[in-house]
């Protein structure tokens, strides 16, 4: 699959998007909507938190950096990371995305292994020739508990002594009635930025049905086939998919919807 070509003079005019990203971390989205003529509606399906003891997550990371392989998770799993101990290591680092990989670079990771652009999530970077064989290899996985567990499962049965490092904690959102409010006068023309499973399950639990009936009436724009099926079995039916979770990519998909 090839990355598509960059949108010329595209806009979204208007267009209410709504952004699902974790609480505090919207905002620079939110303003590449505004500059887009778009109104970005904030509607985090998560939240972020560090973690109960620090103390002894350093010292797993501390470890862990000193092992083989280290595989971060996602932007967040940097960002806390970071809070805890520098990221200096001598191991080959890999990224879940492009996004992770930037973040990386930040803080001082020059060169993070990444997946093809045409697949950037766990499965993609299974593909990744570092990763096809792990016998006997230290292997870092650096994010927070939950989620799937395929780089858990899949590293594992590759032979790699496995050491996995939550730096982050994942919560449900605090939704509050302000966005109810703001769902329930969504138009149907609005699009829904979502590149993360649990953010949708948490908003399918926690918002009213009259929200969510108006949210599903929305245009889904999806960071991966995975969550395209996800979207359809939740209730959406106009779905759209993005070539990555990437800002750029979501919003190029959101405006060629139509």
């Amino acid at each position: 699959m090839q990355r598509p070509a960059p949108l010329d003079n595209a806009e979204l005019r208007g267009r209410v998007v709504v952004i699902t990203r974790p609480a505090g971390t919207a905002a620079a989205l939110a303003k590449r909507v505004r500059r887009l003529g778009g109104v970005p509606l904030l509607l985090p399906g998560l939240a972020l938190r560090g973690v109960a003891d620090e103390a002894a997550t350093r010292r797993d990371l501390q470890s862990a950096l000193q092992g083989d392989v280290l595989v971060f998770t996602s932007p967040a799993a940097v960002r806390f990371a970071v809070l805890l101990a520098p990221l200096q290591t001598a191991a080959t680092v890999l990224a879940v995305g492009q996004g992770t990989a930037r973040a990386l670079r930040r803080h001082g990771i020059r060169m993070p292994l990444t997946p093809s652009l045409s697949q950037q999530d766990s499965e993609g970077l299974l593909e990744h020739p570092a990763l096809h064989d792990l016998h006997g290899r230290r292997v870092g996985l650096i994010g927070a508990a939950g989620g799937r567990g395929l780089l858990r499962e899949r590293m594992g049965a590759r032979g790699a002594q496995l050491h996995e490092v939550h730096v982050y904690r994942r919560v449900p959102p605090r939704l509050d009635r302000r966005h109810v409010d703001a769902l329930l006068q969504l138009p149907s023309s609005a699009r829904l930025l979502l590149s993360s499973a649990e953010a949708l399950h948490n908003l399918h639990r926690r918002l009213p049905p009259a929200a969510w009936a108006r949210l599903c009436a929305a245009t889904a724009v999806v960071s991966s086939g995975r969550l395209a099926t996800i979207a359809r079995d939740s209730g959406f039916s106009r779905i759209v998919l993005a070539t990555s979770a990437l800002p750029a990519d979501l919003l190029d998909a959101a405006m060629r919807a139509g």
